[in-house]
């Protein structure tokens, strides 16, 4: 029997029957869901949100290829070097295992000489366009972490966009476009990761600055920037995370742009140099891929710190009462009240909101009048829930109403301002430093498109 690779790390437990005391991990990494604690009752339950750590997840996915008979090597064909046309001595042929590039050795161990990679067949039904569509499945919700990089053995495309879908490949939305000339290609400006601000970050935006098409040693890879979106809130160096994490988790278009089921490459025009196309030599067109990297955590809504990979299928190692793949639902028996995400707030542990037994009333203390304050004018009725004024929700009241309204937080019809850096910031800080000033600017969130 096959068993279960778990590909996180996980808090190391004591004994139930031990007693057990938690200390503070790392800030923000919620990779503990719950620990043993003294109270007046005695000994309880203190549960917190969690996560799992991050991950490789290339080793997770599944790869297909539109059009299937795109792969080189069937039949075997001769191509050329892009910078040199005279250079005819790349074989590929589908046969010989020294000789094939199927799709799997795009996600392979790097490392090895020579490089392996994944080859198109050349451009040659020029001028029909050669299109491949290279999708990436995990039959499972991800949570990106990391900055998506593409590594191209053959020159990078002077077309391509980077598509993404949340709702396992039924609909795909675009993340970014790639081109030579972005107004010729796609009609947009082009612009950088670096034009972007935090009113802007959901903007699909197009890039010059991967598309060169000479095979420079530096010049081989691109990427979709994830940590430097990141940085918009956390920081140049990412030390604030705790703002990040504020604003994902009062702003579900935020949190929804890093969050994938699938990412679909579309390359649409291959690296042709300087020259333009040489019709008399088209083998030298082509598409090569050596690697792809895609770094990312399994989304288990704040109720898990691990998942699992068997028999071929990704799932969270569910705490809280919860269950589902993604921990989505409460357990049988386990639904006195409403299923409920968990919470990056108030930071550093956040709120788990665990689902309660049937007919049984949590007695869990949620909020006191020191550590775990009410937000936003909430009043903590004995110590154990708060009581929230009408314009906010949540178990800390820390969630404006409006979120929930047709219109949004931005609605001018809502009665709620768009969520600004400040009172994003006033959630995550004690009760002394919330006071203090801030200088920043408000925020208005984009739709996401």
């Amino acid at each position: 029997m096959r068993l279960p690779v778990i590909f996180t790390l996980q808090a190391a437990w004591l004994s139930l029957c031990q007693t057990m005391q938690h200390y503070q991990s790392t800030w923000g990494h919620y990779d503990m869901c719950k620990s043993q604690v003294y109270t007046e009752e005695g000994l309880t339950w203190d549960y917190m949100a969690c996560q799992p750590e991050s991950a490789d997840m290339t080793k997770f996915l599944k790869v297909t290829l539109d059009p299937p008979n795109i792969t080189c090597g069937d039949p075997p064909e001769t191509y050329c070097a892009l910078e040199n046309p005279y250079m005819c001595n790349n074989e590929c042929d589908a046969a010989t295992e020294e000789l094939a590039h199927p799709p799997e050795l795009m996600f392979d161990n790097e490392g090895r000489n020579p490089t392996t990679f994944w080859q198109s067949t050349s451009w040659r039904k020029h001028p029909k366009p050669l299109l491949v569509n290279i999708t990436i499945s995990w039959n499972k919700t991800i949570e990106l972490t990391d900055d998506i990089v593409i590594t191209f053995e053959s020159g990078r495309p002077e077309q391509m966009m980077l598509e993404k879908s949340l709702d396992y490949g039924r609909t795909w939305q675009p993340y970014q476009f790639y081109a030579t000339d972005c107004l010729d290609a796609f009609t947009m400006e082009p612009k950088t990761v670096l034009d972007l601000s935090q009113n802007t970050l959901l903007d699909i935006i197009c890039t010059e600055d991967y598309s060169r098409g000479y095979v420079w040693k530096n010049d081989k890879m691109v990427r979709f920037e994830i940590k430097d979106r990141f940085a918009l809130f956390a920081g140049p160096k990412l030390h604030n995370m705790a703002s990040l994490y504020g604003q994902l988790d009062t702003t579900k278009n935020l949190r929804d742009f890093f969050t994938v089921t699938d990412l679909r490459l579309r390359l649409l025009r291959p690296a042709t140099g300087a020259t333009g196309v040489d019709e008399n030599n088209l083998s030298r067109y082509f598409y090569a891929i050596s690697d792809i990297k895609v770094n990312g955590r399994c989304k288990c809504n704040l109720h898990a710190n691990s998942c699992i990979y068997d028999k071929e299928k990704l799932s969270c190692e569910c705490e809280h009462n919860t269950t589902g793949p993604d921990c989505g639902r409460c357990k049988r028996n386990y639904q006195g009240r409403a299923w409920s995400p968990g919470s990056y707030l108030p930071i550093p542990k956040g709120t788990a909101n665990i689902c309660v037994p049937n007919n049984i009333v949590p007695v869990t203390r949620v909020c006191d009048n020191e550590l775990q304050r009410c937000q936003n004018g909430g009043v903590c009725l004995n110590n154990l829930r708060c009581q929230c004024p009408a314009g906010f929700s949540g178990l800390l009241c820390e969630k404006p109403r409006c979120e929930n309204e047709a219109g949004g937080c931005g609605d001018p019809d809502s009665g709620q301002a768009a969520l600004s850096p400040t009172a994003a910031l006033s959630l995550l800080l004690p009760p002394a430093l919330a006071l203090t000033p801030l200088l920043l600017g408000d925020v208005h969130w984009p739709t996401l498109l």
